[in-house]
């Protein structure tokens, strides 16, 4: 897929063609249909004890209120000043101080929060609140009110990851905010997994929504299935003990555009080499180890945030049992029939 040589009839040619705004395909075909993919998103990685100071400063500067979002913002080097850590997802470190709150707004971007550090800070979802603590993965979907507010003692500090560029690419971009700083509640706390994270629905449940009715998944029970998992040692080679967080009603991931996952690695376990099409955002809750990522080592342990790019080879290396959670835009992928992955060395990769 090489272009044909430029003569000069021909460079007249395009000349001429451009004052119309039409360009040749044959000129820029290699470069639209690529062999691989190609993306500008570089493996990097955000070490804790490096960003957690930079953030706990951001709290002395601005306001919560002042800032709508006090985030600083994971932004991927291959790609600065565009708000993004992979090519289709944004990511970034939001701080929320003792008595403070993030007023209520909602988008049309779906997005996740991971807790990292803290806990008994709340979001507030449609008017349920849940109180979250380090490990919990929490949705906000699509075009919902939400609202966060610290009523606990301690700074609470979470990545928030969300489809930001992919929405904004589609030209769907919308916010509206609440009259008040916080949204009237409706439902008790832990309304949603009372009701629907035990295998069972109430009856007549209807659902009329593309995510889950659950917007907490506790670490705490998230960490109990992967040991309940250990007892029947069944590593898969390129993940270890991997899990993705699903809509209970019908086995979909959680959110239709952002995928979840947590994973175990036992102590002194090395991985198969992987890779998929999707651009994976990784955050080590417990352990220590490091990920190679297309040659090269990255050192990593609990807080830390690192990402591997689209279809670049990796394979992880835990020094101690290690627990990692990781969120990409698979789910948009396989719906749209683009996710691959290639495991170990097999050249053979075929789309799920």
């Amino acid at each position: 897929m090489n272009a044909p040589k430029v003569t000069p009839e021909r460079q007249d040619y395009y000349n001429k063609i451009d004052q119309k705004s039409m360009t040749p395909l044959w000129e820029v075909l290699a470069n639209l249909v690529t062999k691989e993919p190609v993306s500008p998103c570089q493996p990097h990685i955000w070490k804790w004890d490096d960003v957690y100071p930079n953030v706990m400063e951001a709290g002395s500067l601005i306001t919560a209120q002042e800032a709508e979002r006090r985030v600083l913002i994971l932004e991927n080097p291959g790609m600065r000043g565009d708000s993004r850590i992979t090519h289709s997802l944004y990511a970034g470190l939001q701080l929320i101080l003792p008595g403070e709150i993030a007023v209520a707004h909602r988008h049309t971007a779906s997005a996740l929060r991971f807790i990292l550090h803290g806990g008994g800070a709340y979001t507030a979802v449609d008017g349920e609140k849940t109180i979250m603590e380090q490990g919990d993965f929490v949705v906000t979907p699509p075009w919902t009110w939400h609202d966060h507010g610290n009523d606990s003692d301690e700074p609470m500090i979470w990545m928030d990851g969300l489809d930001v560029p992919l929405v904004n690419t589609m030209d769907t971009s919308f916010v509206e905010f609440w009259d008040e700083d916080s949204q009237p509640l409706d439902r008790p706390v832990n309304y949603s997994p009372d009701h629907y994270s035990h295998n069972m629905l109430p009856v007549g449940y209807e659902n009329s929504k593309p995510y889950s009715p659950i917007f907490n998944y506790p670490y705490a029970r998230t960490r109990e299935t992967l040991e309940g998992m250990r007892k029947y040692e069944d590593w898969d080679a390129c993940h270890g003990l991997k899990v993705q967080y699903i809509n209970p009603v019908n086995g979909d991931f959680a959110m239709p555009t952002i995928s979840t996952f947590m994973q175990l690695l036992p102590k002194d376990f090395t991985t198969t080499p992987y890779r998929s099409t999707d651009g994976m955002v990784y955050s080590p809750v417990e352990g220590t180890g490091r990920t190679i990522i297309g040659g090269k080592a990255y050192e990593w342990g609990p807080k830390d945030v690192f990402v591997v790019p689209s279809w670049v080879p990796h394979h992880h290396e835990a020094s101690e049992d290690a627990v990692l959670f990781s969120f990409s835009d698979r789910s948009a992928q396989t719906k749209l029939g683009l996710w691959r992955e290639q495991r170990g060395n097999d050249p053979k990769s075929e789309p799920h």
